[in-house]
């Protein structure tokens, strides 16, 4: 359908990911398998999906996607928050900002595409 590579929102959900992957990087050993790996999950569900959208064949399924993406996004946050209160997560408001940002972006799109 498109290239997700040109899009926007797939450079944004691509540059939170790698952010999300440097940070639970120094999350302590125990958490390797537990938030840290929920987190990077969620993070790279985002782009996964989005690319996912734009492979298939109609704009609803796009437009299903990038919801999918959404969701993931907000699950990222709420990662994010449960981060911060245990005291694992310095930087946040990056982070935080990007998820935000991230969502507006995704809503934005799923609106254009179901216009068209």
């Amino acid at each position: 359908m498109r290239d997700y590579r040109q899009l926007q929102v797939w450079l944004d959900a691509r540059q939170l990911a790698l952010e999300v992957y440097a940070a639970t990087s120094k999350f302590p050993r125990e958490e390797r398998f537990g938030l840290s790996s929920q987190m990077q999950r969620a993070s790279v569900s985002i782009t996964s999906n989005i690319a996912e959208g734009c492979g298939r064949g109609s704009k609803k399924e796009l437009a299903r996607f990038l919801e999918i993406a959404r969701g993931s996004a907000f699950e990222l946050e709420s990662r994010i928050d449960i981060a911060v209160g245990l005291g694992l997560f310095s930087g946040t408001h990056l982070s935080v900002d990007r998820c935000n940002k991230l969502k507006r972006s995704l809503s934005q799109l799923i609106n254009r595409v179901r216009e068209d």
